[in-house]
């Protein structure tokens, strides 16, 4: 999120989204409501803000490309919008660093996962493991197709890595009696460097072409 860094209020473990409402802008915009709970949305450095931007930009270019070629599919790409799980409510949301999804048929409706087809993270050392990997799994439990994870170097202002990842829904080959802990997770389908390649380059969701220069700091 791009607005200043603010002192946190002391908060109650769960709120729902119109309680959320009632708090300052400057203080919802930075929770997350998993399933209720709340969740405070960690801010990085100027750079996590920059590549966010330059990869937002370069998937809409795609996406744009994409649907000169094939009109029948429309898709629009956005950055930190609020993802919203199930049919109706919204106290159950993420806010992903950049996303694609279906074009909606009226302006200024809610974005919900059934219509999304990617969601991207931009990784920074502020970011835990562990938050990331809930993340990911809560992704995953709402069947969107593809997650990006974008890793910032720690020496210099760049990208070290962009790691793609496709949805699976079953799991195989685990020993008798063990059963997995999320039965829909990602698997790895690519990953790019800029040392070892020119550009980011996969067919889904849609043909998508991104060359380093593209993502300097």
């Amino acid at each position: 999120m791009s607005s200043p860094r603010i002192e946190r209020p002391d908060l109650p473990e769960y709120m729902t989204w119109e309680e959320l409402e009632q708090l300052p802008e400057e203080i919802a915009e930075q929770i997350e409501l998993w399933n209720g709970r709340v969740v405070w949305l960690r801010r990085g450095p100027a750079e996590h803000q920059a590549f966010t931007f330059a990869l937002t930009s370069a998937l809409k270019s795609c996406a744009r490309k994409a649907m000169t070629e094939l009109p029948q599919r429309c898709w629009r790409v956005d950055f930190e919008t609020n993802v919203f799980f199930g049919d109706a409510g919204k106290s159950d949301f993420v806010t992903p660093d950049f996303l694609a999804y279906r074009r909606l048929d009226k302006p200024y409706q809610d974005i919900r996962a059934a219509d999304v087809v990617l969601v991207g993270e931009v990784l920074s050392p502020s970011n835990s493991q562990t938050d990331m990997e809930e993340k990911k799994a809560k992704y995953a439990q709402a069947d969107i197709p593809w997650y990006w994870e974008i890793a910032l170097a720690r020496e210099k202002s760049e990208i070290a890595y962009v790691h793609t990842y496709a949805l699976a829904t079953e799991v195989d080959h685990l020993p008798p009696g063990v059963r997995a802990l999320h039965p829909a997770n990602y698997i790895l389908t690519g990953k790019w460097s800029p040392h070892d390649s020119t550009a980011i380059t996969i067919d889904f969701p849609f043909p998508i072409t991104i060359p380093w220069s593209e993502l300097e700091f």
